[in-house]
């Protein structure tokens, strides 16, 4: 039965993914190499953890560092590996030099994955020129029902207005504001009273469920911690 709160949690490898579901998990964002924020996971890799859960699993399709989509050709050539090992929803975004959305890349990735996939545009949008023109550029693009942000490049912390704000025009029907928004990046368990309160109902985390750091497991422990206070009672803004 799905819950009204969605909690992601990002995965590394099968355990991961194993700890997360145990957890309370309602979905994983599947990524390598953290040091660079995550990065194209293998073949292999997206084999053991689809096989590893029940829990939908979303794929990042990203080749390197930073928010320029680099080599899209070679990037798409993987995102359809992806596809043919049965991955069924992405993560991606990209940012051209203005600091708009590289929407000939973002459709080149679309077109390698194929129709009907769902997928999230990452924090790309929290370095963004300008976010609300992101987002109505971004408008009506297939499957795209998940914004991951911050609101700022700093973090949570920094972003929690910014996140208040588009709750509030989301709420309010306004163009470009459809996708769910779902607040990552620094999230800390302090964010989510007044998260909750604007509206937001999707939350994404990673360093926070793993007490040894990125170089230790997803703990079951800190997942449940989290399902347990977004499952709390409803909050009054």
């Amino acid at each position: 039965m799905s819950r009204p709160m969605l909690l992601e949690v990002i995965a590394l490898n099968a355990a991961d993914a194993a700890a997360a579901e145990a957890g309370g998990a309602d979905r994983l964002e599947l990524v390598t190499d953290m040091a660079a924020d995550g990065l194209t996971p293998s073949r292999e890799t997206v084999a053991a953890v689809r096989a590893a859960v029940e829990i939908p699993v979303r794929v990042m399709l990203r080749a390197e560092d930073g928010f320029a989509a680099g080599d899209a050709e070679a990037l798409a050539a993987r995102a359809r590996a992806l596809r043919a090992e049965g991955a069924e929803e992405f993560v991606l975004g990209f940012l051209d030099e203005a600091g708009g959305p590289d929407l000939a890349a973002v459709g080149r990735l679309l077109e390698a994955v194929g129709g009907g996939c769902r997928w999230t545009f990452h924090r790309a949008i929290d370095r963004a020129a300008d976010r609300d023109t992101l987002r109505k550029q971004l408008a009506g693009l297939p499957g795209l029902d998940t914004y991951l942000t911050a609101g700022s490049a700093k973090g949570v912390a920094d972003g929690l207005g910014v996140l208040v704000d588009e709750a509030a025009r989301a709420a309010a029907g306004q163009p470009g504001y459809e996708a769910r928004i779902m607040a990552g990046g620094g999230l800390t368990a302090s964010h989510v009273p007044r998260l909750r309160a604007a509206g937001l109902d999707a939350f994404h985390v990673g360093g926070a469920v793993r007490p040894e750091g990125w170089s230790g497991p997803v703990s079951p422990e800190s997942v449940a911690e989290w399902r347990t206070l977004l499952d709390a009672g409803p909050v009054v803004a």
